[in-house]
């Protein structure tokens, strides 16, 4: 089991290659030149070679987060559990982030708050409100507009992408009658 967290403590004084190989840690041993191999394999799947040799510290906040998303996949886990991993990514990188995670051959639970993403992304969702669930299921049969009224107190229009086909998600408030 691997994890990544939201948010990562940066003052580390390591480099990018280092905080990576720590996910090495869990497994036996291991010749210098496979733990070398494997850091260098993930390094390039997040496209982080170039950073290799950095501090961590002096990366921007997508960056860091793409190193401990590398630091997990390093560890080859059969269950991956990532908290907001597209969180301080730009949009680019959030769409590449989460087509890698849904090839990856491991079961992969992610928390997301931005419902287009996991609309697009995930085989199934699951929708908590203070901590109990609420739905569960396919992401279409599961992100209504009712089910996001209820849960998160707003209007949704959902339509399709034009090009992707996948639902696009638009919220708004909902009139309250009250005078301030």
């Amino acid at each position: 089991i691997a994890t990544v967290l939201q948010e990562s403590a940066s003052d580390f004084a390591l480099s990018v290659a280092e905080i990576v190989e720590l996910g090495l840690t869990p497994h036996d041993g291991g010749r210098h030149d496979r733990r070398s191999d494997a850091v260098g394999g993930a390094l390039e799947l997040m496209g982080l070679s170039h950073l290799a040799p950095r501090d961590l510290a002096t990366l921007s906040g997508g960056e860091k987060q793409r190193v401990m998303i590398a630091r997990a996949l390093v560890q080859r886990p059969d269950l991956l559990i990532l908290d907001e991993p597209t969180n301080h990514l730009d949009i680019r990188h959030q769409l590449e982030v989460l087509d890698l995670l849904s090839r990856l051959p491991t079961t992969v639970i992610v928390c997301l708050h931005d419902l287009a993403l996991a609309s697009a992304h995930a085989d199934r969702v699951l929708v908590l409100d203070g901590g109990h669930l609420t739905a569960v299921g396919a992401p279409l049969d599961v992100l209504t507009p009712d089910t996001i009224r209820r849960t998160f107190a707003v209007g949704t229009a959902i339509d399709h992408h034009p090009v992707t086909g996948q639902p696009r998600f638009s919220f708004h408030l909902q009139q309250n009658h009250q005078e301030y």
